[in-house]
Order: structure tokens, then C-alpha cells, then sequence
């Protein structure tokens, strides 16, 4: 598998993706400028790692989704290459309209960077076949502009089409107001599109692959890639 980690101006969680996907999980992968394009065969994953890209000015992502890499990004995504992004990733990914709904502020306009759990709504795709449905996990978070909303029409179109991947929770799993760290509508954590190949979401997986950092809950959606591929591959194989 091929990966390539998009490093932005003002990006500060590029290295850590780099480093879980290189050296934790053991995968061939380039960092990729944000200024530079690529081909559509280049990469099989391609993240959109956290931090303030162009300084969050104007709105976060809001200026990166005019880099050139961003080009690239949509043409990958569009032939169903795997499009990962990770808070501000995540913020990127919805201004440039590769998901559908808003990052907003956090509702009580504070930053906030604490662990958090969260609920696996959707195991039925690339990123999070090796999760339980409904299995509780715990996860990073970082940032002023975590606050997910979407138009109810837009939800409705979420929850039919099982496109609700993470949810807050506590610790048992009760999705309510109190696990709600940033106000996002019906407790949304992360979202994937209609064809399942882009995920974003604002925890922090990166940060939660390795026990040594106090959890590696977020390690499976990186198998969970790496699983989808193998398959894949060796299905091409018999082919």
C-alpha cells in the first residue's frame, strides 16, 4: 500500500501520521507538498492530517482547499482512492466539499484537547471493518472548531445512508448531551461519503496508535486500511 500524507502550511500532525503509517504500521509513504500535484495511481491512501492550515484565516480549510494538491485529492477520491482526514483534515475535506455538512465552532467557543470516547456507528468500511459495531473506543482530541452541523435534510441523508461512522459517547456508550465535547448535531464525530472512501473526523487516531501514548484504539482504522487492500489485492490476484 502507498500512502501520502499532505503537508500544508501551518499542518503540525503531518509527521505523526507519517510516522504511524512508515514506521508503526510499516507502510510505504511520502510526504506530499501542498503545493505540488500527483497522479491518480500515486497513492492508495491519502491524508489530510490535523493542524491550522494557512493559519485557520477565514475559516479552517477554507484556504487549503484552493492548494493544487487539492486537485489531486478530488481526482484520487473520485476514482475511489482512500481519503483520509483528520481534524483539520476533516474541516478541509467539508470546505472543499468532499463531505457534506460544516465544522463550526466549538459551542463554548474554547479549545479543547482531551481524551474523548467514541461510539463506532458504521464498521462496514474500509477504515473501520476491524471495529464491533457499537464498540466503545477512546481518542485525542484537539481543537477550537470540532462543532459538526448539517441542514436536517442533510442528516436524514446521513443516517439512511449509514454515513454517521463516530459518535461521542461515555464510557458506556450512551450517546448524551454531557459527552458532547463541542455541540456537533445528534453527538457526530465523523462522517464518510455515500461510497465509503473518504472518512473524516475530528479525534485523533494518529495520537492513539501506540500503547505507549495511553491507548491504540485509533491504530484499527489504519489496519483496518491495510486489511481492506490486502483483500483487495489478492481478490486481483485470483482475477
Amino acid at each position: 500500500m502507498k500512502c501520502g500524507v499532505v503537508t500544508f502550511p501551518g499542518s503540525n500532525c503531518d509527521q505523526d501520521c507519517y510516522h504511524v503509517l512508515k514506521s508503526v504500521m510499516g507502510q510505504s509513504t511520502d510526504m506530499i507538498f501542498h503545493k505540488d500535484t500527483f497522479f491518480d495511481d500515486d497513492f492508495d491512501l491519502i491524508v489530510l492530517p490535523g493542524g491550522f492550515s494557512y493559519g485557520d484565516y477565514l475559516r479552517p480549510g477554507a484556504i487549503a482547499r484552493f492548494s493544487p494538491v487539492m486537485k489531486s485529492v478530488k481526482k484520487a477520491a473520485k476514482i475511489g482512492k482512500l481519503v483520509l482526514g483528520i481534524c483539520n483534515g476533516f474541516q478541509i475535506l467539508v470546505e472543499a466539499n468532499l463531505l457534506p455538512g460544516a465544522l463550526l465552532k466549538n459551542i463554548d467557543l474554547k479549545f479543547h484537547c482531551h481524551d474523548v470516547y467514541i461510539k463506532v456507528m458504521n464498521n462496514d468500511s474500509p477504515f473501520t471493518a476491524l471495529y464491533e459495531k457499537g464498540e466503545v473506543v477512546k481518542m485525542n482530541i484537539a481543537h477550537a472548531d470540532g462543532n459538526y452541523y448539517a441542514d436536517n435534510e442533510t442528516l436524514d441523508e446521513l443516517e439512511q445512508n449509514s454515513q454517521i461512522v463516530f459518535c461521542y459517547c461515555d464510557e458506556r456508550g450512551e450517546i448524551n448531551e454531557n459527552s458532547n465535547p463541542n455541540g456537533s448535531v445528534k453527538n457526530i464525530a465523523g462522517i464518510c461519503n455515500v461510497e465509503g472512501n473518504i472518512l473524516g473526523l475530528m479525534p485523533h487516531p494518529e495520537r492513539c496508535s501506540e500503547e505507549i501514548l495511553g491507548s491504540a484504539d485509533g491504530k484499527r482504522i489504519f489496519e483496518s486500511i491495510i486489511t481492506y487492500f490486502e483483500r483487495r489485492y489478492a481478490c486481483d490476484s485470483r482475477n
